[in-house]
């Protein structure tokens, strides 16, 4: 018998199952992420730039372009609680923080590597920053000078705080996930996830959950009080790059090289929808307050000049009839 939730969330997207993409960058977008108050998109991509978007009823109204790394911007986060402040990892080996509000650079930091990940703790006190030889930067949000930093002898793919601040995990190489007590950084458990490389990882809203993506295509949901596995999901063909739970902790989206995004109920696993997609997807990020997904796929300009890149923002979730 399915959920009640389940039931509302399946008409919900009956009548507003539309995508629709906006313009964004020259190149490939490497991930997405919105403001903490839902009103503002940010992208980064392999142009060298990140974007920002208003959003407006039912579509996404570029702000601003952000220029000044020299290299592919490859993640990008927003301050948990400001909703002015976001910060961009790139390839440069620095990492910039930027206000939308004077739409400039606040602060650059340089660091030792090419930086590939990065997320904000949730105290808004500090950024951390992987790069490609798996050394993890901790930095001062408001000083801007590095605190930490820690060489992995594995193949570091993504990291996170909990939502309580007091610990820090890390996805890696070998199909485990890492979680190290903070701010101590000590060791406190390695659990052996999946079978090959565990790549992605995400904490839900609620702070109940956790899910990983790894190479063998599995999504994995775990209960962060015990650190067991609840469930997987399945209904993937390829590795899973990239997660994101609804603003109510009971939606979770995962996709990979298949062409279509899943969107499973987190409760019973069940699939509640799915987005269908023309190529693969780097990065998707539902909406903090509302069911709607914005994502990002390796797109080409249309069908004349299948060499040239889109660099395309989708939104999914809208009204059929927008």
């Amino acid at each position: 018998m399915a959920s009640r939730y389940y039931q509302e969330m399946q008409e919900s997207f009956r009548g507003n199952n539309k995508s629709r993409e906006f313009p964004a960058h020259t190149a490939k977008v490497h991930s997405v992420a919105w403001s903490c108050d839902g009103r503002r998109l940010a992208s980064g991509s392999f142009d060298k730039t990140a974007s920002v978007f208003l959003l407006e009823k039912d579509r996404l109204v570029k702000e601003n372009n952000y220029r000044g790394h020299g290299d592919s911007v490859d993640q990008l986060c927003w301050h948990p609680t400001n909703p002015d402040l976001f910060v961009t990892a790139s390839g440069d080996k620095t990492i910039r923080i930027w206000d939308v509000r004077t739409t400039k650079c606040i602060a650059t930091v340089n660091t030792k590597g090419e930086n590939i990940n990065i997320c904000w703790s949730p105290d808004g006190q500090t950024i951390a920053v992987g790069n490609k030889d798996d050394v993890v930067t901790f930095i001062d949000a408001k000083t801007h000078r590095s605190r930490a930093e820690e060489q992995f002898k594995f193949e570091v793919n993504e990291i996170s705080w909990n939502n309580d601040n007091d610990m820090f995990f890390l996805t890696n190489g070998n199909g485990c996930i890492n979680i190290l007590s903070y701010p101590e950084l000590k060791p406190i458990q390695s659990i052996n996830a999946h079978p090959s490389n565990c790549i992605c990882i995400k904490f839900d809203p609620t702070g109940k959950h956790f899910a990983t993506g790894s190479a063998d295509a599995l999504v994995s949901l775990w209960s962060v009080e015990e650190l067991v596995c609840v469930r997987c999901f399945s209904r993937l063909d390829w590795p899973v790059r990239t997660l994101s739970f609804s603003h109510d902790g009971k939606m979770l989206a995962s996709a990979s090289e298949d062409h279509f995004i899943d969107i499973a109920e987190v409760e019973t696993g069940e699939k509640l929808w799915e987005v269908q997609c023309d190529s693969p997807t780097f990065t998707v990020a539902w909406h903090p307050k509302r069911p709607l997904l914005a994502y990002a796929c390796d797109d080409k300009e249309g069908k004349y000049d299948s060499n040239r890149e889109a660099g395309t923002v989708k939104l999914f979730g809208l009204p059929n009839d927008s």
